[in-house]
């Protein structure tokens, strides 16, 4: 989980875990990308905050995706953007309930690659 709300970033972390997930957290997208390099087990899905300082959600992910094909992408952002929404991405509007946080990943990882 990638988050720059340290508030925000804690809430999610702790539902999340909450409902039986491993979470690594990174506050930005370089942080991520070096957390990624040193983990060694599987990555199944990053759920990452879409406008961030250095990188953006976006621009993590495709490098993300390029070392590890198989992990899903959560975009989450405050600000509706309808470029996201019309590109078919799995997308989290800020801000979340706790049901609806888990309502997403639940289908984002439950979906087969082509969704």
């Amino acid at each position: 989980m990638v988050e720059d709300t340290a508030a925000v970033r804690a809430i999610a972390r702790q539902l999340l875990e909450r409902q039986g997930y491993t979470v690594l957290e990174a506050i930005d997208g370089p942080t991520a990308l070096s957390l990624a390099a040193r983990h060694e087990g599987p990555i199944h899905l990053l759920l990452t905050d879409l406008v961030m300082p250095e990188m953006n959600g976006r621009q993590l992910a495709e490098q993300l995706t390029s070392v590890r094909p198989d992990m899903k992408v959560v975009y989450m952002s405050g600000y509706a953007d309808d470029a996201v929404m019309k590109r078919g991405v799995a997308y989290l509007e800020k801000p979340f309930t706790p049901a609806g946080l888990a309502r997403t990943l639940r289908e984002v990882l439950d979906s087969s690659p082509e969704s």
